[in-house]
Parts: C-alpha cells; structure tokens; sequence
C-alpha cells in the first residue's frame, strides 16, 4: 500500500467515531506532529463515493487543529459483515 495524500475536508468521520474523541490526546499528537510531522497514516475506505474514516481521528483532528489541508492515509478494503 501506498500513502496518498487527501483532503480533510473530504472525510467523512462517522458518529460512532465522533464519540471516541479525546481532546486531550489531540493535543499531544498536534504538539507531536509540529515537531515531528505525521508519522503514522490515517485508515480510510471508499463508500459512495466518498472516503470514511476507519482509524486515525486524533491524527485527523490534529491536523485540522494546526490549520493543515491535507491528511496522510491509507485507502483499505471495508470488511463484509
């Protein structure tokens, strides 16, 4: 697999995700990526055209705290249920 680069604004984060987020780990991991930049790529899937967050909401929402655009990730396979 190959990082791609995306839009963050063209991420659909699902509710359930939504839920999950800790702004205190937000926080670090902004701190972490002005230091350090992005070492780990977000997970997402194509669904209708759209991409969906599957992991990764801190790093996304880090970003979207420091003002950035563009987000690192993966585009993997959404498992049958």
């Amino acid at each position: 697999m190959e990082n791609k680069t995306f839009k963050i604004d063209e991420i659909y984060v699902p509710v359930k995700r939504r839920k999950a987020l800790n702004t205190e780990v937000v926080t670090k991991i902004a701190e972490s990526m002005l230091d350090k930049g992005q070492l780990t790529p977000i997970l997402v899937r194509l669904d209708r055209g759209r991409f969906v967050l599957v992991e990764g909401l801190h790093r996304l929402e880090a970003c979207k705290a420091l003002g950035e655009e563009t987000i690192e990730g993966l585009i993997v396979q959404a498992r049958p249920h």
